[in-house]
């Protein structure tokens, strides 16, 4: 399979989507220029974040764009070119920064990508300058503020993007859009919600709850909605729209339930974040409800105690690791990410496409699920 961040090169969307991301930081800097010095280090802030990522939403937009009819020359019938659609492609990559500024507040996460998080950095900015007040409550501070700044840009790029589209185009993407975003922050909250509430008493509702906060979180921000932005600027009709609904929502399921092996069992070179950093932060995941689920009393009783310990030491994670894949749980979530990702992928590999944007979502799709970070 081709890696993903290969596939994210093809017709420069990378690049493209990194230069649009680059300008706009720097018509900040500008706009923001005459509030003095203290503004670049939140600016700077934001450079980093969306300094990384996979581009994998902004590659799904543009590639759902193509397979619906659009192309790189000529744009398509709805006055959308191909420019158009990477400006929404980096307006979804702003989007997606802020809501990790607001996550790794949530999730007390010490790392993102490797770099400390936003919050840590400007904790300890304020603690080095012995500045009044306490450290970590400006740093939380500042990031929520770095949240809301990527979400009045993405808002802004979206807008200036959609400009010059015909009308029936232009409402059936920001409807799009609207919903995606107003879908994350629900997700958000009932992500808080379900770290609040009883947890292992009925492994079975856990685990339901858990694929509902998955499912409005971060399965269709991650790719049911890309899919549809990129072929409701195409001008599809209802029938394609619905498709990719049918299609985005499994596979972006199958990504997120990646995502949560990842957080246990992933590299910490590729992923950016420490091995079992999930188990210390006590994310209530579709794994962690099917093994207790499968647990015995015994282990049952190890996980409810261990889980969410953040002094957690490397050998003590290393053991829960074992244990969890002792339950069965790893291997029967590697099950139900091949039954979510395999008729979806069937059903796009059949559906009445553009040959050239089929073979590219197909790529990505299996990248979605197969990806090592």
């Amino acid at each position: 399979m081709t890696h993903a961040s290969g596939l994210v090169d093809v017709e420069g969307v990378r690049s493209t989507v990194d230069s649009l991301l680059a300008a706009h930081v720097d018509g900040l800097r500008d706009e923001l220029a005459g509030l003095g010095p203290e503004v670049g280090p939140l600016l700077d802030a934001l450079a980093t974040m969306l300094s990384g990522g996979k581009r994998l939403r902004a590659a799904l937009c543009y590639w759902s764009w193509r397979a619906h009819g659009g192309t790189p020359d000529h744009g398509c019938a709805t006055g959308v070119d191909a420019t158009h659609v990477m400006r929404v492609g980096a307006s979804l990559e702003l989007f997606q920064a802020a809501a990790l500024f607001h996550d790794d507040v949530m999730d007390a996460s010490d790392l993102r990508r490797g770099r400390p998080a936003a919050h840590r950095v400007f904790e300890e900015r304020h603690r080095e300058r012995d500045w009044a007040g306490d450290p970590a409550r400006f740093g939380e501070s500042a990031a929520i503020l770095l949240g809301d700044l990527a979400l009045i840009a993405s808002e802004r790029e979206v807008s200036e993007a959609l400009v010059g589209a015909a009308e029936p185009t232009l409402a059936r993407a920001r409807a799009v859009f609207d919903r995606m975003r107003t879908e994350v922050t629900v997700g958000q909250y009932l992500d808080v919600l379900a770290q609040a509430l009883p947890w292992g008493v009925d492994p079975a509702v856990d685990e339901r709850r858990a694929r509902v906060v998955l499912r409005a979180k971060s399965a269709r921000y991650s790719v049911e909605h890309p899919l549809s932005l990129g072929a409701a600027l195409a001008g599809a009709d209802d029938d394609a729209l619905a498709r990719c609904r049918e299609v985005g929502l499994p596979l972006g399921e199958a990504f997120q339930l990646r995502d949560d092996l990842l957080g246990v069992y992933g590299d910490p070179s590729t992923t950016g974040k420490p091995a079992g950093d999930d188990l210390r932060e006590g994310k209530r995941t579709v794994l962690v409800a099917r093994a207790m689920a499968a647990a015995d009393d015994n282990l049952r009783e190890l996980l409810l105690r261990d889980l969410g310990r953040r002094d957690l030491t490397d050998g003590d994670v290393a053991d829960l690791r074992d244990r969890l894949r002792d339950t069965g749980a790893v291997a029967g979530l590697e099950e139900l990410i091949d039954d979510l990702a395999r008729p979806a992928l069937d059903a796009l590999a059949a559906a009445p496409l553009a040959e050239d944007g089929r073979a590219m979502l197909l790529d990505l799709g299996r990248a979605l699920v197969e990806r090592s970070a």
